[in-house]
Formats: C-alpha cells, sequence, structure tokens
C-alpha cells in the first residue's frame, strides 16, 4: 500500500513539467512547441511508453502474484508457475483460493480514507483555533512552467501523530477492533487501493482535459496511456488547498505504511507469542514482510542493516533538507557550515517572462546531482536485507526502486537541461556525477 509517489526532483527540487498557454484544445503540440520546453517531453521515448503501459496493465497482476506466492506456495516464486505448466494446479483453482474484496475491507478503506480526508481539511483550523501560538505550516511550492507558485498547509507530521495516538488507543485501551486488522484483511484492502488508485487517476485526467486548475500547466502528449499514467496537470487541485499530489501522495498510504507494519507485528506477535529482530527492523526502517515465514537475524547483521538503514535515511532527508533550506532562504544559509556555492542560471515561462534561479553545488548536492535518490536506494536495499536471505521476493523491491529512480534521474536531467539549458551544461561540469561519486 506504499504509494510509488513522486519525490523531489532536480538539485532545486524543481518539479517541472511544460505547458501550453495558447492551447485551444488537448494535444495541441505544434502550438506548444513554439513555448517553453522545460518539463516532461512532448514526444514520449519507447522506454517510457514501455513502461507505463506494463505498470498500468500489469503491476497490479504482478503484486497479486507474490500475494499468491506467499499465500498459497510459502512465498516462492517458482512454485506456481510450475504447478500450472505441469497441470497439478488451474489459474481457476488458485483464484477461487484468493479473498476478493470484502463488505467489511471496502468500510474500513471507506473509513480511513474518510478520516485522512478529514484531518487534511480540518486539522490546520484546529491547530489555528485551539493551539495558541501555532504559526501555521505554509510553504510555497516550486514555480511551475505557467509561473504559478502554489501555497501548502503542511500537517502530514500532525496527522501521523493523531492517526497512531489513536491506533495505540484502541490497541491498548478501548479495544474497538483488533490490532491485526489491516493483516486479517490484507488482500481485500489491496483491491480496494488498486480500485481507488485507477479512479483517482481516471477522475485527474478527466479534470486535466476539462476543467483543468490552471490550462497553461496541463501538458497532452498526444499518447493516452502516458497521459493517464503521468497525469496531464502539473498541480490538479480542487479549491485552493486540496491538492491531489500532496494528499495521496502523503496521507492514504503512507500514514497507513507505519500502521501496516504495526498491524504485521501484532499478527506474528499472536502467532508465535513474540515478535522477531527482523520484524523490529521492518517497522524502524519501515517496509513489510512475511509474517508466516519469521526470521531471526544473527546480532551483528541487524546491526549493520540498521546502520545501512538510518545513514540512507539520513542522506535522503538532510539532501533534500539542504535543497529546501537554499530554496527559502534564496541561498542565504549554511551548507556544511560554508557560505553554498551556487551556479547562476535563467529559464522562461510559459507567459514568456524570464526567471533567474540558482543550482545548488554544495553539501550532499556537490558530491551527485541527485544524491537523495542515492539515500532512498541505501534504505531500500536495508529494507530488503531486513528479511534475510531466505527468499529472493523481497528484494523484488530494490531492483524496482532501483530501475525507477534511475530512469527518473535521466528524465529529471532531460526536463533541467530543456529548462536551464547551458547553464544546466555549466551546472553538469561542476556537478558530473548522478547517483553514484566516481561510478555513475
Amino acid at each position: 500500500m506504499k504509494p510509488l509517489g513522486k519525490r523531489l526532483e532536480g538539485p532545486m527540487a524543481a518539479k517541472s513539467q511544460s505547458n501550453d498557454p495558447k492551447t485551444k484544445s488537448p494535444g495541441s503540440v505544434s502550438e506548444a512547441a513554439t513555448h517553453g520546453q522545460w518539463g516532461r517531453a512532448w514526444e514520449v521515448d519507447w522506454f517510457s511508453l514501455a513502461s507505463v503501459t506494463f505498470l498500468l496493465l500489469f503491476a497490479p497482476f504482478i503484486v497479486y502474484y507474490f500475494i499468491m506466492a506467499c499465500d498459497q506456495y510459502s512465498c516462492s516464486l517458482t512454485a506456481p508457475l510450475v504447478d500450472i505448466t505441469t497441470g497439478r494446479a488451474r489459474l481457476s483453482d488458485i483464484w477461487a483460493k484468493t479473498p476478493p474484496v470484502t463488505t467489511k475491507a471496502a468500510q474500513i478503506y471507506v473509513a480511513w480514507v474518510t478520516f485522512q480526508v478529514l484531518l487534511y481539511v480540518l486539522l490546520p483550523d484546529f491547530c489555528h483555533k485551539f493551539l495558541p501560538g501555532y504559526v501555521g505550516g505554509v510553504q510555497e511550492g516550486a514555480m511551475t512552467p505557467a509561473g504559478i507558485v502554489n501555497k501548502y498547509e503542511i500537517n502530514g507530521l500532525q496527522a501521523w501523530l493523531i492517526t497512531h495516538l489513536l491506533w495505540f488507543l484502541n490497541s491498548y485501551l478501548l479495544a474497538c477492533f483488533s490490532p491485526t486488522i489491516i493483516f486479517d484483511n490484507w488482500i481485500p484492502l489491496l483491491w480496494c487501493a488498486n480500485i481507488l488508485g485507477y479512479t483517482v487517476s481516471t477522475f485527474a485526467m478527466i479534470k486535466g482535459y476539462f476543467f483543468p486548475t490552471d490550462a497553461r500547466d496541463c501538458k497532452f502528449t498526444g499518447n493516452f496511456l502516458y497521459n493517464y499514467m503521468m497525469g496531464v496537470e502539473f498541480n490538479p487541485r480542487i479549491g485552493e488547498w486540496f491538492d491531489f499530489k500532496l494528499f495521496f501522495n502523503g496521507r492514504p498510504g503512507i500514514v497507513a505504511w507505519t500502521l501496516i507494519n504495526l498491524s504485521f507485528a501484532a499478527k506474528q506477535q499472536e502467532l508465535y507469542g513474540h515478535v522477531t529482530n527482523s520484524m523490529v527492523l521492518v517497522n524502524v526502517l519501515q517496509g513489510l514482510y512475511l509474517v508466516y515465514h519469521p526470521v531471526q537475524l544473527p546480532t551483528r547483521y541487524s546491526l549493520g542493516v540498521l546502520l545501512l538503514g538510518l545513514l540512507g535515511y539520513y542522506i535522503f532527508r538532510m539532501a533534500n533538507h539542504q535543497k529546501d533550506l537554499f530554496r527559502r532562504t534564496d541561498g542565504r544559509c549554511l551548507i556544511w557550515g560554508r557560505k553554498p556555492r551556487v551556479i547562476e542560471c535563467s529559464f522562461t515561462s510559459a507567459d514568456e517572462q524570464k526567471h533567474h534561479s540558482k543550482l545548488l553545488v554544495s553539501g550532499f548536492w556537490g558530491v551527485a546531482r541527485h544524491f537523495n535518490y542515492t539515500g532512498d536506494l541505501m534504505g531500500s536495499l536495508a529494507y530488503c536485507l531486513a528479511c534475510g536471505g531466505g527468499h529472493l521476493l523481497p528484494y523484488f523491491y530494490i531492483i524496482y526502486m532501483a530501475i525507477l529512480l534511475t530512469h527518473r534521474c535521466l528524465r529529471d536531467e532531460h526536463r533541467c537541461a530543456n529548462k536551464y539549458g547551458r547553464d544546466w551544461e555549466r551546472y553538469t561540469a561542476a556537478v558530473p556525477y548522478r547517483l553514484l561519486p566516481g561510478i555513475f
């Protein structure tokens, strides 16, 4: 249930997508070609198209295969295929053993998303009204290709704390539901999550075509599947504050992530009377793993995995913090105790206004151009290593993340090259490596 949402991209978190301010109808590429080309490519390359097509059509089935392999074949990835090819099992037999969407799971999921929507909408007003001295968490986003700077009410941490406080109150005092509720309804809940995902994507697609937040921040590539997967609006919103990206990237999935881990740990406690150190690692670092296959790791191995995960998390968070601090202060700050080095650059927005910006080449952003991704990959590897070496399945995550972030890195650099032109060439000369210093 972790959303594979977009991370901050680029040396200045310039999550930029191009636009077409004079478009009369969707997909008018010829007119748009005369305007700024920074942002997502107007013409989709074959790898990107193949990737989004594969994810749209097969991602839910891949996840289902993994779940079915764990549920019915003790987490063997090859046993189901062997049984099917040798005739020992049929697809219909496997599907018949798979729990369908249930009324209970649907009710749980609707209640969960509704609760998070209420926190997202009502928490800011509540904090301003009842917390003396609360100054709010309003932050400005990066400038869009249309030249717009959106404001965001940041209260995800408060929502996470309230949600988990209520979870523990229920687990230890109220007992309104079992802490194993997520595990016990795991597969039906996954169906619900997929239904919501495709529903929201469809709505966002329709909205981008017929009633966008700002038509100048829409981009139509001419390929329906790519538009559907990547979105056509830069920042789809309803009203002033309900931002689709901010909510769906950060609330239903991310807040639930640690609750999923806790529910799986509770199930392990229920089944075996104790929680293994691998499950503790998974809960500390994030992830989730196989409740029915507990793994007890050697102490030194556990400490090594923990250190790798914490180091990856530190790099990921601090790299993004340096970028955010640099952007908020317009470079008037200290990075690693020194005044930051910058590359002065300029770009043009859809309203044909020229803007000046700065690219950070100090701190982690002087080590590699996407060193935050490097930290993310270190953490992802730690999540997999926490599961031991008994199964291949957990390592799908690091393989997927490596492909995802490498491709995202290349796409982001393509956008930045189009946006900044020769200034980007100066930046790449100053910071020659993308992810791994000395290697890539």
